[in-house]
């Protein structure tokens, strides 16, 4: 997964990165079966995650309008047990929010230790769209990095693993999902004509998400540029990073809370 990972310091360049690149998996068969294997692992993993009660994981999933992060979470999020897994969408801030400081609700969310959450948009909405509708000072967006960048660093520290995703589609496969909403009668409830005012600061938003991946892509929580063209890589992508990371922490199951020697001579 390193061909993802935006490296700290690293400029972005979104129109270097090609949003159809499918890694070394040219069969889409085979890889749909070692999605389904990573899947497995991950429930191991998440079981693992939450018996151990030592981390928390916090997974934040960007992207342009369509780019599938519905889609990602539910199928690589399938096989883990669903009471230790939230999803929290990230909306037009509510009057309470916006009466706090914009990391409020972003942090009152985060996940407690045991836990999975995935942030379905996240705190970046609050460099993203100021930027590119321009209803916030340049100057206040410009320290939101480095405030976004403490409160991500303080997360980790305190045993939280934190993996961000940007799901890059070309704007033509927006143009074509789009239309597929229209097409069918199943998706149609999908489309807001805002998707098609939003679709036409398709640059302005590129130069913002280009910006804070390149801000805001760490150590203690990488930036991951997932090719989301083909929807099969992307889950793929996204599923073996995530295992990978999980991996790292070498998750054990605790020790049982009776000696062991005592289980053995209970009688049921």
């Amino acid at each position: 997964m390193a061909r993802h990972r935006i490296h700290p310091g690293t400029r972005v360049r979104l129109d270097e990165i090609d949003p159809g690149d499918t890694g070394s998996h040219d069969d889409e068969a085979a890889a749909r079966a070692t999605l389904a294997r990573d899947i497995e692992r991950l429930a191991e993993l998440q079981d693992r995650l939450y018996a151990s009660q030592r981390h928390a994981v916090l997974i934040v999933l960007q992207g342009l309008d369509t780019a599938g992060k519905d889609g990602t979470v539910k199928h690589v999020m399938s096989g883990v047990n669903p009471s230790a897994c939230e999803v929290v969408p990230f909306k037009v801030p509510t009057a309470e929010e916006a009466a706090h400081d914009f990391l409020w609700r972003a942090h009152r969310a985060t996940p407690r230790r045991g836990h999975i959450t995935i942030f379905n948009r996240s705190h970046y909405e609050d460099v993203l769209v100021p930027r590119v509708h321009r209803t916030v000072p340049r100057a206040v967006l410009a320290a939101r990095y480095g405030f976004i960048n403490d409160f991500e660093r303080m997360l980790a520290e305190n045993g939280t693993l934190i993996l961000k995703f940007y799901l890059h589609i070309s704007k033509a496969e927006q143009r074509r999902r789009l239309l597929e909403r229209l097409r069918d009668p199943a998706k149609m409830w999908k489309f807001s004509e805002q998707d098609v005012v939003e679709r036409r600061r398709w640059t302005a938003y590129i130069r913002a998400y280009e910006k804070l991946l390149s801000k805001c892509s760490t150590k203690w929580a990488p930036w991951y540029v997932i090719p989301a063209n083909h929807k099969w890589y992307r889950n793929l992508a996204v599923a073996e990073a995530t295992v990978r990371a999980l991996r790292k922490l070498r998750l054990r199951y605790p020790p049982p809370a009776i000696p062991p020697s005592r289980l053995r001579r209970i009688r049921l």
